[in-house]
C-alpha cells in the first residue's frame, strides 16, 4: 500500500469516529447561530400527483417478526409479475412514510424510520418499469402528501441505469428500483461536520425497512452501494460534481425491487 492510499484510507477512517476532544472550539452549527433551518421535504416538480392507496391491511403480510428476521437476504433475481400499486405504496411508506410534522419555525418531519435529530435527509426516486397502475418511467416520492409525481417521462432508462450501477443489469431491470438521494444541509444545519457519518448510518436505516417490508409482502430487493456517482446524479437531472449549496443533492443508495423467487 502506498503512503497516499494509505493516507486516504485514513482520512475516510474519520467518519467512524464520534465525538472526539478535538471537536471542542467547533465552529458553532447553522442551528446554533439560530440560522433558519432548511425545509424539511423537497418541493413538488415533477409533473402531475399520483395519490398512492394506503389499505394495508388489504396486503397479504406474511410470517412473524422472527419469520422475517430469519428470512432477510439480498435477492438479485425476481419474478416477471409486475408489482401492485398497493405493494408499492406499502414499500415507500414503510421506508420515508411521514407519519406527523412538527413545529413552525423549523419545521420537521417524524417518519417510519429513525434519523438523527428526525433531520431525515433523503428524497425517494423510483425507476419503474413494471408496476400495475403506473406507466414506465422515472418517479419522486412526495412522503408528506404520500404522492408519487412524475419526475421524467423515460422509457428506455434501462441502458444507462445499468452503466450507472456499475454493469448491475438485474438490478436496472427489476419492475422498481429505489434510489435515495441525500440533501446533505438537512442534517448539516444541525450536526455541521459530524453530519456525513449520520447520513450514512441513516441510509442503513432505511434501506432495512425496505428488506423486512419486502419480505413481509413476497418480494425481494438487494442493498447497492456501487454506482457511478456522475451518471446517476446525471440521470436524476443532480448538479455534477462536489457543491458547497445548500440545496446539494446527490444519490447514495440504490435498491431494486420485484416480486420474489422461493428458491432463490
Amino acid at each position: 500500500m502506498n503512503e497516499k492510499t494509505k493516507y486516504q484510507l485514513m482520512k475516510n477512517r474519520e467518519l467512524l469516529k464520534g465525538y472526539q476532544r478535538s471537536d471542542v472550539g467547533e465552529e458553532a452549527t447553522d442551528q446554533e447561530q439560530k440560522l433558519p433551518g432548511p425545509a424539511p421535504l423537497k418541493e413538488k416538480t415533477g409533473k402531475g400527483g399520483i395519490s398512492l392507496p394506503k389499505d394495508f391491511e388489504n396486503l397479504s403480510i406474511e410470517g412473524n417478526f422472527l419469520d422475517l428476521i430469519k428470512g432477510r437476504k439480498s435477492r438479485r433475481q425476481y419474478g416477471e409479475e409486475p408489482l401492485t400499486l398497493l405493494e408499492l405504496s406499502f414499500l415507500l411508506w414503510a421506508t420515508q412514510g411521514v407519519r406527523h410534522m412538527a413545529g413552525h419555525k423549523n419545521p420537521v418531519t417524524f417518519r417510519n424510520v429513525p434519523s438523527a435529530g428526525s433531520r431525515h435527509p433523503f428524497e425517494t426516486y423510483l425507476f419503474i418499469s413494471r408496476v400495475r397502475g403506473l406507466k414506465k418511467g422515472i418517479y419522486h416520492y412526495l412522503p408528506e402528501y404520500h404522492k408519487l409525481e412524475l419526475w421524467e417521462d423515460k422509457t428506455d432508462y434501462e441502458t444507462e441505469l445499468t452503466q450507472a450501477l456499475c454493469g448491475q443489469y438485474f438490478a436496472a431491470s427489476a419492475p422498481a428500483v429505489f434510489v435515495w438521494s441525500a440533501l446533505p444541509y438537512r442534517t448539516e444545519w444541525r450536526y455541521g461536520q459530524k453530519a456525513a457519518k449520520y447520513i450514512l448510518l441513516d441510509g442503513g436505516h432505511v434501506c432495512e425497512n425496505l428488506y423486512l417490508a419486502c419480505e413481509s409482502i413476497g418480494c425481494g430487493t438487494c442493498g447497492i452501494g456501487a454506482y457511478d456517482q456522475e451518471a446517476l446524479d446525471e440521470l436524476l437531472g443532480f448538479a455534477s460534481g462536489p457543491s458547497g449549496e445548500n440545496d446539494y443533492e446527490c444519490a447514495v443508495y440504490a435498491a431494486p425491487v420485484g416480486k420474489r423467487k422461493e428458491n432463490l
